[in-house]
C-alpha cells in the first residue's frame, strides 16, 4: 500500500461528517412555511414537503403503469423492455440493462448512466435525484431510499417528509439487499458488500460491509 494513501481509520474518520442538511430541523412544526413554494417544489429542493401534490400523485401513478409494461415486455424481448423503461426516467445511458421489477416513486428523478447493470427487485424512492454513474453493477434487491422522515411523532402524523439525493460513482457495485440511505455519495471503484447498509458518504475506491457499514478494506489501484 502507497505511504501516500489515508489509513482506513482515516477514511473513517473523515466519513463521520457527511451526512447531509444537518441544518435541517428533525422535529420541523406541523404547518408548512408560507414560502410560496407548492408541495411539488418542496420536494424537488429536499425541503419538509407534504406528498399530495396532483402532479406528483399522476407521475406516481404513471411510473407504476410503466413498472408493469417494462415487466410484461421484458419477458419476450429484454432490449425492447429497456425502451419502455427508459422512457419514464430522467435519462438512461446506452448499453444499460435493468431486470424486473424494479420499484420506484416518480422515475424522473433517477437517473441511469451508461453500461449499468441492474439484477432483479431494485427500489428507488426517488423523491430527490438519484444518480448511478457509468458502468455500476447492482445486485438484486437492492434499496436506495432518499426519503427523511420527522423524528416527532406529530409531524409523522401529518405526512410531512423529505429527501436527500443519493450518487453512485463509476464502477461501483453493489451487492444484493444492499441498502443505502439519503445523503450518500459513494465514489468510483467503491464496493458495497450484500446487505451492507450504507448511512454515509463511501470514499473511492474501499469496501464497506456491515449495519452501518463500515470501511473494512482498501482496494489497491489496478496497474
Amino acid at each position: 500500500m502507497s505511504e501516500n494513501r489515508p489509513t482506513i481509520a482515516e477514511l473513517e474518520a473523515s466519513r463521520r461528517a457527511s451526512l447531509r442538511n444537518l441544518d435541517r430541523d428533525p422535529n420541523p412544526p406541523v404547518a408548512l412555511p408560507d414560502d410560496g413554494k407548492d408541495n411539488r417544489q418542496r420536494m424537488l429542493d429536499g425541503d419538509w414537503y407534504i406528498a399530495d401534490h396532483p402532479e406528483s400523485q399522476a407521475i406516481n401513478a404513471r411510473i407504476g403503469r410503466v413498472a408493469a409494461e417494462f415487466e410484461r415486455v421484458f419477458r419476450e424481448d429484454q432490449q425492447a423492455a429497456q425502451q419502455v423503461l427508459a422512457q419514464a426516467l430522467g435519462s438512461f445511458g446506452e448499453g444499460s440493462l435493468v431486470r424486473p421489477p424494479i420499484f420506484l416513486d416518480y422515475g424522473d428523478n433517477f437517473h441511469v448512466g451508461r453500461d449499468v447493470f441492474v439484477n432483479f427487485g431494485l427500489t428507488v424512492l426517488d423523491v430527490v435525484k438519484v444518480t448511478l454513474g457509468d458502468h455500476v453493477q447492482i445486485g438484486p434487491n437492492v434499496q436506495l431510499l432518499p426519503p427523511v422522515h420527522p423524528l416527532g411523532a406529530q409531524a409523522r402524523k401529518a405526512y410531512l417528509e423529505s429527501g436527500d439525493e443519493i450518487e453512485i460513482g463509476d464502477n461501483v457495485w453493489i451487492g444484493g439487499g444492499a441498502i443505502v440511505l439519503g445523503g450518500v455519495k459513494v465514489g468510483e471503484n467503491s464496493v458495497i458488500a450484500a446487505g451492507a447498509v450504507v448511512t454515509k458518504d463511501v470514499p473511492s475506491g474501499v469496501i464497506v460491509a456491515g449495519n452501518p457499514a463500515k470501511i473494512i478494506r482498501q482496494i489497491e489501484p489496478e496497474a
